[in-house]
């Protein structure tokens, strides 16, 4: 008899605090509305709308540790921890990204923005402030569903995800602080065959992280007898492409990326002796943006 009774695990008591944790402080629906998404990335609430929760005091720390930044890892963990309903932020895409990351601003420290801005006309610096709820109505997913058509090929794209944009961006710091290096250093004596090489080779190895990032923009490419969407074949394709085909696919990139930006500030020079009117981009820069 006592051979069949299972023994019971202790409960683990429970926190007489946890009605003073912090609680979602927004709710947002995603740009995409949550499609495309492999099963297992995204909780998705029946409503469709996701839970903020504000910063804690380590994610404060960790969104402003350069190493975090610079590999990644300060998104991630704060998606983690402020949005608990993203399972894999990795596989975020870029517009979802960027409202997100907008959201967890506004639950940590308020839907106001200070910006600085200065006028190209009097170099005057402006101190701004962007209500970032006029810039989460903005986010919109941009059209990937028409095809670009080149002769018997149809192409369909796709927006990159968190994981393929950091990469990008990692490859392509590195190999222009090996160009910049390069350059100094021709600056100060006459280059000689080496360092031309070198050269050479870091722009060549620029060129492959946009040829690497075009290609994880394309979802599939329809030819008259196959339908191919390996990533691979499709670098191929991209690197041995003639020049007006591979123009044609960066220019309809550059408008589906054109599409899917924040509209410009409208600023007025603050010194009372210009006063000159103009536009100001806003942008997101992970450098400050949890500042």
């Amino acid at each position: 008899m006592q051979e069949n009774m299972v023994e019971q695990q202790p409960q683990t008591p429970r926190n007489p605090l946890e009605k003073y944790f912090r609680q979602p402080a927004i709710y947002v629906k995603l740009p995409s509305g949550g499609q495309g998404y492999a099963p297992g990335v995204i909780d998705m609430p029946a409503n469709g709308e996701l839970p903020i929760y504000p910063m804690t005091a380590l994610d404060e720390i960790t969104s402003r540790t350069p190493d975090a930044l610079f590999n990644g890892s300060a998104v991630v963990n704060i998606f983690r921890s402020c949005v608990p309903n993203i399972k894999d932020p990795w596989q975020i895409i870029s517009t979802d990204l960027d409202m997100l990351l907008t959201a967890v601003k506004i639950a940590s420290y308020g839907h106001d923005m200070e910006v600085t801005s200065k006028c190209p006309k009097c170099s005057e610096d402006s101190d701004l402030v962007q209500d970032l709820r006029t810039v989460i109505d903005q986010y919109k997913t941009p059209d990937y569903m028409t095809p670009l058509s080149i002769g018997d090929m149809e192409i369909y794209f796709k927006p990159l995800t968190y994981k393929e944009i950091n990469e990008a961006s990692q490859r392509s710091f590195q190999q222009q602080k090996a160009m910049q290096m390069q350059q100094s250093q021709e600056t100060n004596q006459d280059p000689d065959v080496k360092q031309i090489t070198e050269l050479s080779e870091a722009l060549r190895s620029i060129t492959e992280v946009t040829v690497t990032s075009m290609a994880n923009s394309i979802h599939t490419i329809k030819i008259a007898d196959d339908m191919v969407t390996d990533a691979q074949h499709i670098k191929e394709f991209l690197v041995n492409a003639d020049r007006k085909v591979f123009e044609a696919i960066k220019d309809r990139l550059a408008q589906i990326k054109s599409a899917s930006e924040l509209k410009p500030m409208k600023v007025k020079c603050t010194s009372e002796k210009c006063g000159h009117e103009y536009e100001q981009p806003f942008t997101l820069d992970m450098s400050n943006f949890f500042v």
